[in-house]
């Protein structure tokens, strides 16, 4: 079972971002701020869970928040300050739109760029930890997944209705043959595709 807190001093907001890995599409990323007593058995990592049930969790999360946010950084702002950074500027643009203003944020994975002078603590793989961090990352993932099958109609031969930007052997062929869309991120190699790779694009 998830973790309601990191501390309980401090009101706290647990952020998390998706899409680093993918070739196109800009990378998003989620603050959130739950309720003391917020618990859903169904509410884990965004990755372990069906398309549905995130579905039905972003729902509740976003009825139950205390206050919640969303925000990207393009393709372009990617390329320009590399992918670890606009996964940060992300996490910040997130935090600056919550309507409360955290005292506290805990920030999965192991690095972090601080932002203003609120403390934070980054945590290994917390979004199968900590309820907020979960419940960023469920955020953060259906609104990419949303904003990918949106411009999939504009370039439907690479397949983002599907595989939301990841570089399946399918993606990864067509860059090759047919080149980068507006959507694609210069900076990111594309290499020729040699055995079936492994991610989570459901």
């Amino acid at each position: 079972m998830l973790l309601a807190r990191y501390q309980h001093e401090y009101i706290e907001a647990g952020c998390d971002e998706a899409g680093r890995g993918c070739l196109a599409g800009p990378v998003f990323a989620a603050a959130v701020i739950l309720p003391h007593d917020f618990n859903h058995h169904l509410l884990n990592d965004s990755k372990q869970l069906t398309e549905d049930v995130r579905y039905q969790l972003r729902e509740e999360v976003e009825k139950k928040a205390i206050s919640y946010a969303v925000a990207s950084c393009c393709n372009q702002e990617i390329d320009n300050i590399n992918i670890l950074n606009a996964s940060f500027l992300a996490m910040h643009r997130a935090i600056a739109m919550l309507s409360i203003k955290p005292q506290f944020l805990i920030i999965d994975g192991n690095r972090f760029n601080k932002y203003q002078s609120i403390p934070h603590h980054c945590i290994v793989e917390g979004d199968a930890k900590y309820y907020s961090i979960a419940a960023a990352s469920i955020l953060a993932k259906t609104y990419r997944d949303d904003y990918m099958k949106k411009i999939a109609a504009e370039h439907p031969e690479y397949d983002w209705h599907s595989n939301k930007g990841y570089p399946t052997i399918k993606h990864r062929n067509m860059v090759l043959q047919m080149g980068h869309t507006p959507y694609h991120r210069r900076s990111f190699r594309v290499t020729e595709p040699q055995l079936e790779m492994k991610f989570s694009v459901s």
